[in-house]
């Protein structure tokens, strides 16, 4: 896992970067202020769980035997990039409201991987 959650926070870290170059430059004079914020949140929150996925990744490393809940934080990160960022890419680029309805479901799945990141680093053994 420690690889898979590496190389997964590298891409999608990596794919913030451009994303959010591509709305700066690209996209700036191609969608309105209030899409360009609301891409520029999805690009954001993209880094940040990127990140965490990171950290995740780090912790599995340093225990012996991979945790449940440290896997299933990493995983919850990636599902919640998926569809958080994803949902608000699409709706600033195509307008459809209806899209911007998805966005909770990927912060729920934010929460819920910092919970279960919480509850193991409250065992974690290092």
């Amino acid at each position: 896992m420690t690889q898979i959650f590496l190389s997964v926070a590298a891409i999608l870290g990596g794919l913030s970067v451009a994303v959010g170059a591509f709305a700066t430059h690209a996209l700036r004079e191609q969608i309105s202020k209030r899409s360009l914020e609301i891409f520029e949140t999805g690009a954001r929150y993209q880094m940040y769980h990127a990140l965490a996925l990171f950290l995740v990744a780090l912790l599995i490393s340093r225990t012996e035997f991979p945790q449940p809940l440290l896997v299933a934080s990493g995983w919850l990160f990636i599902i919640g990039i998926a569809i958080f960022s994803g949902s608000l890419y699409a709706l600033s680029l195509t307008g459809i409201k209806s899209l911007g309805a998805l966005a909770p479901l990927g912060g729920v799945a934010f929460l819920a991987g910092w919970g279960a990141l919480a509850f193991a680093a409250w065992n974690l053994k290092l």
